[in-house]
């Protein structure tokens, strides 16, 4: 049996008290106590993500209910188990274990989207962040069965951002039909999915990747393995650019990550025929329909796929990769109470990789 540790009565959290502004407030929040089939994190670090960001502005109009005043937010946690609770005797993790938790908090398992494995169509799931205590804390409870085991040798820090942002772009490239060879436009490629998913794609399954983004993240794409960029901001014709570096054709695939609706209006005039749009970035405000008309996905074969996050066995495979140096999250490390700042710093798109909170 593990040692008991001692723990103390309160911890520090940052809520969202004022849903709606970009304001974030440290509070200190009493001690939970595991219950059946649960355990309690010790989290040290949290990854900041855009999808926090909606969450707390409130500003996807998607979502069924407004955010309340004192939600703890954040979804990339990774920290040590402290306690078991009841009824986990035969889970695979145990006090002492490194695990993370992800945009998923937990999920029923039952459902016909769990048995197929859309986790994130779960409809009983549980989303970190949202009406469920998130990861911008030191302690934090989770499934048991659902937490995800962190490799021996990854850095936690470093880990933290590919529980959402390394997971979903690895998704998005799996499900883009993609083969070695092919090309690929990464829309966002300078951004947090994007730097990830530009490595994903050039050094673990050999795609030739085209970034597109703002033209000071030209250095960060291009390190992270891109073969040719286009910079958004200069560039009157980026369809043209693309076809003009793929033999006139277009790409094999597009990963939208950013939440721009006018780059969903783009991608599929960037592809050629047969070619495969993956959505990821979820557009803010009022939902603006997607713009390809019948003709262009008839006569051209194009497919359009969504992606919200990835499975557990995804999760699991993409700290591999990290585990194994192919993929380096590119990202500093800020104290929770710079937690509104990096929010502000997010909003006005200033940010190049990922800010990892250090909870400690």
């Amino acid at each position: 049996m593990a040692a008991s540790i001692d723990l103390p009565k309160k911890y520090k959290a940052a809520v969202y008290d004022k849903p709606g502004s970009i304001s974030t407030k440290i509070e200190e929040l009493d001690m939970p106590e595991p219950g059946p089939g649960e355990v309690l994190i010790n989290l040290s670090h949290s990854g900041v993500c855009h999808s926090d960001m909606g969450i707390m502005m409130q500003s996807w109009k998607h979502m069924p209910f407004p955010t309340q005043a004192g939600q703890v937010g954040g979804h990339e946690g990774v920290g040590k188990i402290v306690k078991m609770g009841p009824a986990t005797d035969t889970s695979s993790v145990g006090v002492g274990d490194r695990v993370g938790i992800k945009w998923m908090a937990g999920i029923c398992e039952t459902c016909d989207a769990c048995r197929v494995g859309l986790d994130a169509s779960c409809a009983k799931g549980k989303v970190s962040g949202y009406y469920t205590p998130g990861t911008f804390q030191q302690y934090v409870l989770a499934p048991a069965n659902y937490v995800t085991p962190i490799p021996d040798g990854l850095d936690s820090a470093a880990a933290a951002p590919l529980l959402c942002a390394g997971v979903t772009v690895y998704s998005a490239l799996r499900k883009s039909r993609t083969k070695s060879g092919n090309f690929v436009v990464i829309l966002g490629a300078g951004g947090g999915l994007g730097h990830l998913g530009t490595q994903f794609a050039s050094r673990g399954m050999a795609l030739r990747v085209i970034g597109i983004d703002h033209s000071s993240k030209k250095d960060l794409v291009l390190e992270s393995g891109a073969e040719h960029f286009i910079p958004i901001d200069g560039t009157d014709d980026v369809a043209g650019a693309v076809k003009e570096l793929t033999g006139g054709l277009g790409a094999h695939a597009v990963i939208v990550l950013t939440s721009n609706n006018k780059a969903y209006a783009s991608s599929v005039g960037l592809l050629r025929h047969g070619g495969t749009v993956v959505c990821i970035g979820m557009p803010e405000g009022d939902p603006v329909p997607f713009q390809a008309t019948p003709a262009q996905l008839i006569m051209s074969a194009i497919t359009i796929v969504g992606v919200a996050v990835g499975t557990r066995r995804e999760a699991i495979e993409t700290l591999d990769f990290a585990a194994r140096g192919v993929v380096k999250t590119h990202f500093r490390v800020e104290k929770l109470d710079k937690l509104t700042e990096v929010f502000k710093e997010m909003d006005e798109q200033k940010m190049q990789g990922r800010v990892v909170i250090d909870l400690s």
